[in-house]
């Protein structure tokens, strides 16, 4: 096992600049509690050709809509308690839909008759944060615990590890590699990044490949760069850091995450990080972070040769602004040009689905003749277009310490 470095390696490319305004284009109200207290919207999850996506709420329930209209296509029922994470785990197969759940499984569904047809239980009383389907025959399943990661064999439904070694507090999100199948990636409340190869039998000291020290609780991790070679880092203090995953390295800090991004656009300040965006046409990674109020703003990430030493992110003005749609604190952001380089008919114009605490799904458009409704500036850059044709044609989860659980 290495203990990594705190060093930089390569500079990143610049993010576009060029600007243009953009509008709200549709408003569904997904959940039905009370006005003042709705249901969250907690994740967006679309499926491989992009004709449907999967939204998790509060309420453990997985609805369905069709992202090219709001259209609402149905229920997943089965989950008893907060759903952690959704993913339609393989793009040639736009049925299968996954979940997990505090409620210790991980379960598999056909979205097509919205029914149950597999499920991965996990010892009693382990709470599971985060999947993953991977490894090198493309058929383990490893899932986030209290303080475990295991994982199963999705063949035979078997148990084939629990390593245990690894983290001391609530495993966040664990993530294969999108290339490098047999590379996990697991992250914790206890402020590592742990890298696993899976090939071959699956355990804490032959296994275990790196250690990365983010020195606080991680929140979620996401692969991005033109080999998917960096991860970006955001924390439940609200900072961000970058990653090169070949190396295990850190590359750069953004420091005062949100106090920078509050100094690049006019409106109030931010308080909260969604997500990060790559735009792999242009290279470059985009911050996503909120208002309580329920603005979104895209920041353009920068950072410069440190020659040996962490750089110092930069935060560049923001280049998007999606205003208007929510009225409380955003979830979850998703575009479906994220990638997807087969688009489904019908999503021209769409820019991207947010969700949130106000229990609203909005779709926002490059359609400018909206802008009556709502405003946004989106930059060109972070939309992948068509090609034109011939005129012939914080915290959704809250996870104890250690600590926290032996005082209660």
């Amino acid at each position: 096992m290495k203990i990594s470095n705190w060093e930089l390696r390569e500079k990143p490319s610049l993010a576009p600049k060029l600007v243009t305004k953009k509008g709200l284009n549709t408003s569904i109200q997904s959940s039905f509690g009370v006005p003042d207290d709705p249901d969250y919207v907690f994740g967006i999850a679309p499926n491989g050709d992009n004709s449907a996506m999967a939204v998790s709420l509060s309420t453990n329930v997985i609805k369905l809509y069709a992202p090219s209209t709001g259209q609402f296509l149905g229920d997943c029922l089965g989950h008893s308690t907060t759903i952690s994470e959704i993913a339609y785990p393989d793009a040639s197969a736009p049925y299968f839909l996954c979940s997990s759940s505090a409620d210790g499984t991980v379960r598999a569904w056909d979205t097509r008759v919205r029914k149950q047809v597999a499920m991965l239980m996990a010892p009693p009383s382990q709470e599971l944060w985060s999947f993953s389907l991977g490894g090198g025959s493309g058929n383990v399943v490893a899932a986030g615990a209290n303080a475990q990661i295991l994982c199963w064999d999705w063949r035979t439904k078997q148990q084939l590890a629990c390593l245990e070694d690894c983290h001391t507090e609530a495993v966040t999100q664990v993530a294969f590699h999108p290339t490098k199948k047999e590379k996990l990636v697991s992250a914790s409340v206890d402020g590592l990044m742990c890298i696993f190869d899976t090939k071959g039998d699956i355990n804490d000291d032959e296994g275990m490949e790196f250690v990365m020290s983010v020195g606080t609780s991680v929140s979620r991790i996401g692969f991005y760069g033109r080999n998917q070679e960096k991860l970006w880092c955001l924390t439940h203090i609200e900072s961000l850091s970058i990653w090169n995953f070949e190396e295990a390295m850190i590359e750069a800090d953004f420091c005062d995450t949100r106090a920078k991004a509050s100094c690049n656009w006019t409106l109030p300040p931010v308080d909260y990080l969604i997500h990060c965006h790559y735009a792999a046409a242009v290279d470059s990674l985009w911050l996503v972070a909120g208002t309580q109020e329920g603005t979104v703003g895209y920041f353009p990430l920068t950072y410069s040769d440190g020659r040996g030493s962490v750089s110092v992110g930069m935060i560049g003005t923001s280049s998007a602004v999606l205003e208007g749609g929510h009225m409380g604190v955003v979830r979850s952001v998703w575009s479906p040009h994220d990638g997807h380089p087969s688009m489904h008919g019908g999503l021209e114009g769409l820019f991207c689905w947010t969700g949130g605490e106000d229990g609203r799904l909005c779709s926002w458009t490059e359609n400018p003749s909206n802008l009556d409704i709502s405003s946004a500036w989106v930059s060109s850059g972070l939309v992948r277009r068509r090609p034109s044709r011939c005129k012939q044609r914080h915290m959704p989860y809250r996870y104890k310490s250690e600590k926290e659980k032996s005082s209660d």
